[in-house]
């Protein structure tokens, strides 16, 4: 691959859904990257024992979500070494591998508004752009945390799409899964099929 902008997402992707899809999909346009990388993790240090498939699942799952996109691929870089695995860690290896890449950290306000109790949040932003995407009724800045790491907001970019509101998560699928409500148009057609034929998260 022989990107100049590429974009970093990581998550357990337990399930993959169009939330992610939708993230990664705007924030690429917006910021015009010529690629995004999914980084799915095997041991997340935040959700750690809260991740419900093998990564077997989960990768098959992604690779079947982003199938449709060649600006969309995955990375193995937190599947193929010990954890735990820190954003931070993550980003460097990656910058090791496309060094002359600008690379862009890929998250929801949520995250931004957490960013103070990541591990070496500093270190994480000053190695990578963070793109950060507003949701329509979300209260956040690039600054809102300039007291407590210092240049964040000069490394912020928020993603602002107005007409956009997906609250969707991995977790919110997973309960109407295990409530047997259809989850038809949250998650990929694929996906859908995936988790039917093997019987997952019931």
């Amino acid at each position: 691959m022989n990107a100049k902008r590429i974009g970093i997402l990581g998550g357990s992707f337990d399930p993959p859904q169009m939330g992610h899809l939708i993230l990664a999909e705007y924030s690429r346009e917006s910021l015009n990257m010529d690629h995004i990388l999914f980084v799915p993790v095997a041991d997340h240090p935040i959700k750690k024992g809260e991740i419900r498939l093998p990564v077997k699942h989960r990768l098959a799952m992604l690779e079947l979500a982003i199938a449709d996109n060649p600006q969309f691929s995955i990375s193995r870089v937190d599947i193929d070494r010990n954890g735990p695995h820190y954003s931070a860690d993550t980003v460097k290896i990656i910058r090791s591998q496309y060094p002359q890449a600008q690379l862009y950290f890929v998250m929801g306000g949520d995250n931004l508004r957490s960013l103070p109790t990541w591990e070496r949040a500093q270190e994480l932003y000053a190695c990578c752009r963070l793109a950060v995407m507003k949701r329509a009724d979300e209260d956040i800045a690039a600054d809102m945390h300039d007291d407590i790491l210092p240049g964040l907001s000069k490394q912020v970019d928020i993603v602002d799409v107005p007409m956009l509101s997906v609250w969707l998560s991995s977790t919110y699928v997973v309960s109407r899964l295990r409530e047997d409500l259809s989850v038809r148009y949250l998650v990929p057609e694929d996906v859908l099929e995936y988790i039917a034929a093997n019987n997952l998260y019931h």
